[in-house]
């Protein structure tokens, strides 16, 4: 790639959130992608404990399949961020990409995404979080547009490590400086404190128990935590 189109890129990006404020420039970031790359839909997280922690997203679409990885703790954008690698899912209702990821592949893809890129946003010895691509019709997107995509995540990585932050506020080391997304998702840490109290289970336990019963209940981990840090939802009512 040339620096001419380095500079393109970055010229794109920086015209998107120029005037943003920090909780708004995640959500640019993913509007700014959409302006370079043939997808339909892109999102942002960062590698929090146990989970991702949603920035942004391109529409209610996109955000919905980010908040499916956080559900179920499994998908590509996971993996991405468990190797630091990029991860590509050419078409989640083939029998490899399926395979995978059985229960995010079917969620995605009814939801209208056939395919996915998900790029670790840093690296293999240091991975913040990750840029997820979606696409609604299956295949690879071209060498070019790999490149570019490459070149997005970079950026992407350090606009978000110039954003101020408070340290004392963070998950994981990072700061809640950030979107309306990433402030609800608090919400899911402070379930599991709960739960853990509840039951006296290991923060691992009472996330893989919040997970379950979301699903189970046709509901995101999101939705249930609201109601456990609300007093609604208790899992130690014997009723429950």
């Amino acid at each position: 790639m040339t620096d001419r189109e380095r500079d393109r890129i970055a010229d794109v990006i920086a015209r998107e959130t120029v005037d943003a404020v920090a909780q708004d420039v995640p959500q640019r970031l993913c509007d700014a992608v959409l302006k370079l790359l043939p997808v339909s839909g892109a999102s942002v997280s960062l590698r929090g404990v146990g989970m991702p922690v949603p920035l942004g997203a391109s529409g209610k679409g996109a955000a919905y399949v980010l908040e499916m990885e956080v559900t179920l703790g499994d998908g590509p954008g996971l993996e991405a961020a468990e190797t630091g690698t990029v991860v590509v899912a050419p078409d989640l209702t083939s029998s490899r990409d399926a395979g995978r990821w059985p229960v995010f592949a079917q969620q995605a893809a009814a939801a209208g995404v056939r395919s996915v890129y998900a790029l670790p946003l840093g690296d293999r010895a240091v991975c913040v979080g990750t840029l997820d691509l979606y696409r609604d019709v299956p295949g690879e997107l071209t060498v070019e547009d790999v490149d570019t995509a490459r070149v997005v995540a970079d950026v992407v990585t350090a606009a978000l490590l110039t954003l101020p932050r408070d340290e004392q506020d963070g998950l994981d080391g990072v700061g809640l400086w950030l979107s309306p997304l990433a402030t609800d998702h608090g919400e899911v840490y402070r379930a599991v404190g709960m739960l853990m109290a509840q039951l006296g289970v290991t923060a691992d336990e009472a996330l893989a128990l919040l997970r379950g019963h979301a699903f189970a209940g046709d509901r995101t981990v999101l939705e249930l935590a609201h109601d456990v840090v609300a007093h609604r939802t208790r899992f130690d009512d014997p009723d429950f």
